[in-house]
């Protein structure tokens, strides 16, 4: 028994010599494989390359699939900042331009002292009656009334043609109803005794061209040495709309149809294709039933007539918007 126990010890004592022999030998540097060798490793390469190429394919598959995946996730990414950044650009010019016609606004109220100004937003503007109306945000709670005059700050746009409490409807100079003409007046020139003075030229601001998009000034007399470039402001004549509100520029001058008058066309300061906040101006006096000029003390609060002591004049009274006289 104990014979056939060492038996196969050393059998495996044989084995393991023998088994690091041939490692040993084949381990070593050698210019040519033994035959056996040759054999198994040309197996071994069939046999890997049978399943390597399957096997790379399918990891290659998977591996495209998830770079086209992290594609599409970058893409989305990058597409939702591109909106992003449109969208704040876009913000970004609104609030410049509008921090730029609030920079006129207040440098037109700088030059408007005489005047009290009030400021409104448009709200509304129907593309049915885009040259006649818009609608602004303040009304009769705010102080506004019928017939004020309304300007921006590059000039007058139109009045005030209804209120309600809290907006108001504004008739455009531009509107084709617009019934009511505007005294203005022309800033000419001319050089007496070597000196260059202003001589204004009155008429008045009757209708507008839709076609050459012009404001036309009528009345004006004859012989008046009128050019282009001419600054048009309100006279304040009528009794509607303050003076020296600016109206525009002259085009050019054309004798009327019967050769006794001259008319004119005038490029409007005012944009009317961007009207987004408007400025109301109000005088500081009313006019009482009998056509006397009051002093207005106080928005909105009664004031007494200065040449007579009785009843004080409400606040009923019809206010007019001006400064100095009328426009209307």
């Amino acid at each position: 028994m104990s014979f056939f126990g060492n038996k196969r010890l050393i059998i495996v004592l044989v084995g393991l010599v023998l088994l690091i022999s041939v490692v040993g030998y084949t381990s070593r540097e050698r210019v040519k494989l033994t035959w056996p060798e040759m054999f198994f490793k040309d197996t071994f390469s069939v046999v890997q390359g049978f399943f390597y190429r399957p096997a790379q394919a399918v990891s290659g598959f998977f591996q495209d699939v998830d770079d086209a995946y992290n594609v599409y996730q970058e893409n989305k990414a990058l597409k939702a900042g591109l909106d992003q950044y449109a969208r704040l650009t876009a913000e970004l010019h609104d609030l410049q331009a509008e921090n730029t016609r609030l920079r006129e606004a207040l440098q037109a109220k700088d030059t408007l002292k005489s005047y009290q100004l009030r400021f409104a937003e448009v709200v509304a503007r129907n593309p049915d009656t885009w040259n006649n109306v818009i609608t602004i945000d303040k009304g009769l709670k705010h102080g506004i009334k019928k017939d004020m005059a309304v300007i921006t700050s590059k000039g007058l746009i139109g009045r005030i043609q209804s209120v309600a409490n809290f907006s108001s409807t504004v008739e455009l100079l531009t509107s084709y109803e617009r019934r009511d003409h505007i005294s203005a007046v022309i800033q000419t020139t001319q050089v007496v005794n070597g000196q260059t003075t202003v001589h204004p030229v009155s008429g008045v601001v009757e209708e507008y061209d839709p076609q050459e998009r012009l404001l036309i000034m009528r009345k004006i007399p004859w012989g008046q040495k009128i050019e282009a470039k001419q600054q048009v402001t309100t006279s304040g004549l009528g009794g509607v709309v303050p003076r020296n509100l600016p109206i525009g520029y002259i085009v050019r001058v054309e004798p009327d149809d019967y050769g006794l008058t001259q008319t004119a066309y005038i490029q409007p300061s005012a944009d009317f294709s961007q009207l987004n906040e408007v400025m109301i101006v109000e005088r500081n006096f009313t006019i009482s039933p009998n056509g006397e000029l009051i002093p207005q003390q106080t928005t909105g609060q009664s004031t007494t007539p200065p040449n007579n002591g009785n009843a004080t004049q409400s606040s009923s009274t019809k206010t007019v918007t001006g400064a100095t006289g009328g426009g209307q």
